[in-house]
């Protein structure tokens, strides 16, 4: 798809891991500016951007379609195959149940998230997915990456919710 740093990685992990998020925000703001709960994620190996996804589940009137489930499609076309070892998954919240069910099969090997989602987080908030030792396939995964950002732009989107009447 596209090389995410055209002049080389940056060094620094923690920058690396923020500027990849700051992306994925840009595409969670995409689904704020189409009345979807503002949510981003994006598919990453080698430096190479695989996938990218906002939530659309409104749009396309379809409960499964997050912003993981989408960019993980793009991704698997991209790369032309049903596994993406090597890949990481950014995401703006928490992966839920589905989502993080979806990334063990994808066997992808490390996913990164900003905001936490007691909700329905399927990584440490309700659930613990990646943590499971009997699981086919381990991951790493890392929580709070611009994690202010990201709950921010979740707020805005759920006051403005609560500001509008709603449909009889």
């Amino acid at each position: 798809m596209s090389i995410l740093f055209p002049l080389g990685e940056p060094a620094d992990p923690e920058e690396r891991d923020e500027r990849i998020m700051r992306k994925a925000l840009q595409f969670a703001q995409r689904a704020l500016d189409e009345n979807e709960v503002p949510v981003g994620a994006l598919v990453v190996r080698k430096g190479e951007l695989l996938g990218r996804g906002w939530n659309q589940v409104e749009q396309l009137v379809d409960a499964t379609a997050h912003a993981e489930m989408l960019a993980l499609t793009q991704a698997f076309a991209a790369a032309g195959e049903k596994r993406l070892e090597g890949a990481e998954v950014f995401c703006t919240l928490e992966p839920c149940l589905q989502c993080a069910g979806a990334l063990l099969h994808a066997r992808v090997s490390r996913v990164v998230f900003a905001a936490s989602d007691p909700k329905f987080g399927g990584v440490h908030s309700l659930a613990s997915l990646f943590d499971l030792e009997k699981a086919n396939h381990q991951l790493q995964w890392k929580a709070g990456v611009l994690a202010e950002e990201s709950a921010e732009m979740l707020r805005e989107f759920f006051r403005t919710k609560r500001a509008k009447p709603q449909d009889s």
